[in-house]
């Protein structure tokens, strides 16, 4: 591997809640925010790159990226998987950890065992229940591609679904890559209850609260046996995390 880099992917144009990557989420930062200071926190020696649109609404992104000294590039707002390869490119990335900007509670632990495992696989991710940790709804974890990977999807396919959900051809055609799946912390085996990932107001609002519990409760870092121990005690949490579930299947 010459060149790793970390791409968060963002927008502003969200269908079910527009500007959600704008809004204050905790301390008058927003997400995206509070994500790439995680990172950096944790990874001094990897590229940040914000991955956005070229359309003029997302011009916030520029003011966040200079503001938090990390890389931008801008390219197609619907043909994500092209903009992750421009963005590789671009900084000649060789491989790519991808992470969405939507996912506050991201445990830059798992983050960091899966830069570690990282080999001449053509995905890694962790397995959680069966199934790749971007088709749950946990929120809690990154994937890992090669910029190769995406250029063979890019040539097997056309359809528009896996041009706006980067990684879904690889896993749904397992066969055509090396794939290398990591096991997750304990804690998750056989939970189905559990959503930390932000797509409407409700989830918004519900994580918001429950961000600045943890925050005051960990002040300097909290992972996911913090988040779920947090849950258990408040069933109240995990109802309203269910009924989330239920109106947002993956």
């Amino acid at each position: 591997m010459d060149k790793l880099g970390f791409i968060i992917q963002a927008r502003l144009g969200s269908t079910r809640l527009p500007g959600k990557m704008k809004m204050s989420f905790y301390n008058d930062e927003s997400i995206p925010e509070i994500i790439i200071k995680k990172i950096k926190d944790r990874f001094d020696n990897i590229d940040i790159v914000l991955a956005t649109s070229d359309n003029t609404k997302d011009d916030y992104f520029e003011s966040l990226t200079k503001k938090l000294q990390v890389k931008i590039y801008r390219g197609s707002e619907s043909d994500v998987l092209q903009r992750f390869i421009d963005t590789a490119d671009f900084f000649q990335l060789d491989g790519i950890i991808r992470i969405c900007a939507d996912n506050p509670f991201l445990d830059v632990s798992q983050l960091e065992v899966l830069v570690g495992e990282i080999d001449d696989s053509d995905y890694i991710s962790f397995c959680v229940n069966g199934n790749p940790s971007i088709k749950t709804h946990f929120g809690f974890w990154a994937e890992y591609a090669t910029l190769e990977t995406l250029k063979k999807v890019q040539s097997n396919t056309d359809d528009i679904f896996f041009r706006e959900h980067v990684t879904n051809y690889i896993y749904t055609n397992s066969e055509k890559f090396k794939m290398k799946f990591l096991k997750p912390i304990d804690i998750v085996n056989g939970r189905n209850d559990i959503r930390t990932t932000i797509d409407t107001e409700d989830d918004f609002k519900n994580l918001a609260f429950i961000y600045k519990q943890l925050k005051a409760r960990y002040p300097d870092n909290f992972g996911i046996k913090e988040i779920i121990n947090f849950l258990d005690e408040n069933p109240e949490m995990l109802n309203l995390m269910s009924q989330q579930i239920e109106q947002n299947s993956k």
